[in-house]
């Protein structure tokens, strides 16, 4: 499966909502993923530092203050 056109339009709503955080289950919702597909682009997006988790799992921007 090709990812990014779902990483693309991960990163264009993170940067069109600065202050977005999501849960894994409000991110597999909003994204229409699965738990597995969800835990890959999110990890997809912490390495090339674009997202990072919160020390209680919350996805969030990277370099935001959340």
């Amino acid at each position: 499966m090709d990812l990014e056109p779902l990483l693309r339009r991960i990163r264009g709503e993170f940067m069109e909502m600065p202050g977005l955080r999501l849960t894994p289950p409000q991110a597999m919702r909003l994204w229409g993923v699965d738990r597995e597909l969800c835990e890959r682009v999110v990890n997809v997006l912490v390495g090339r530092a674009f997202l990072r988790l919160t020390p209680n799992g919350v996805i969030v921007r990277a370099g935001s203050d959340a």
